[in-house]
């Protein structure tokens, strides 16, 4: 739990910074983006499994490049549920999907390192 919530927090803090930078893409406060973290984790949870699997033939077809085009969508998701998030256009979600993925996934890796299994040679 207390590792679901740092990866919330990091994924709102990278959020609003890609928002400040990013045209397009506005976050009113902190709490806006945080709210966007915490709605967009539940959409990753929920929604992105089953439109995975609807897509799975033109995801198949592509080879795996339509993920790209789910998660622009799950973006405009968001947009339409948190109220202070907004999002420009179809092209805007893509790109602040992509960006957030790469920076959520680089903090991921730096602030939670996976232990590496030792084999004990025998």
């Amino acid at each position: 739990m207390i590792k679901w919530l740092l990866k919330i927090m990091v994924c709102a803090v990278n959020a609003f910074i890609l928002a400040y930078i990013l045209p397009g893409i506005e976050i009113k406060d902190t709490f806006t983006a945080l709210m966007v973290a915490v709605v967009l984790s539940l959409l990753d949870a929920f929604v992105k499994p089953l439109l995975i699997l609807l897509t799975l033939p033109a995801t198949i077809l592509t080879l795996g490049i339509f993920i790209f085009i789910i998660n622009a969508c799950i973006i405009m998701l968001d947009a339409y549920f948190v109220h202070g998030f907004k999002v420009q256009s179809f092209w805007h979600a893509l790109l602040f999907s992509i960006l957030l993925s790469f920076f959520n996934s680089f903090v991921h890796k730096r602030a939670f390192p996976e232990e590496k299994k030792t084999q004990q040679d025998n």
